[in-house]
């Protein structure tokens, strides 16, 4: 990428997301009040236009190989408050409301276990 393309994507008021080799770029997800991270997915064009346009939270799966809204089946939508871009625009926060357990497991959050050692402990929700 030539200087002035890198220099407009990190300095720049354009928002010119830069999606890796697949298409993608990450997205965290955290709740909008408390800060607490709840999930990384990944997103498309399609998935972050879809976004965008609705308000609610939408992921490429790359398991299923298209465009997924989160809650789409269970009702646990996120309901997007703000989208936060990194500073070479490779990756997204999404802070968001969840409308229920974030995670498929019924998890408030992803990130419900912590590594101690080799073991994976439970944390306190």
């Amino acid at each position: 990428m030539p200087d002035d393309d890198a220099a407009a994507r990190e300095q720049g008021s354009s928002f010119l997301p830069k999606f890796d080799a697949n298409g993608l770029l990450s997205a965290v997800v955290t709740h909008a009040v408390s800060g607490e991270v709840l999930m990384l997915a990944f997103m498309d064009a399609e998935a972050l236009t879809k976004t965008r346009e609705t308000g609610l939270a939408h992921f490429h799966s790359r398991s299923r190989g298209r465009l997924w809204m989160k809650g789409e089946t269970s009702g646990h939508v996120l309901k997007v408050q703000e989208i936060l871009v990194d500073c070479d625009q490779d990756a997204l926060v999404l802070k968001a409301l969840p409308a229920g357990p974030a995670c498929h497991t019924g998890a408030p959050s992803c990130f419900y276990r912590k590594l101690e050692g080799d073991t994976l402990l439970r944390t306190e929700e």
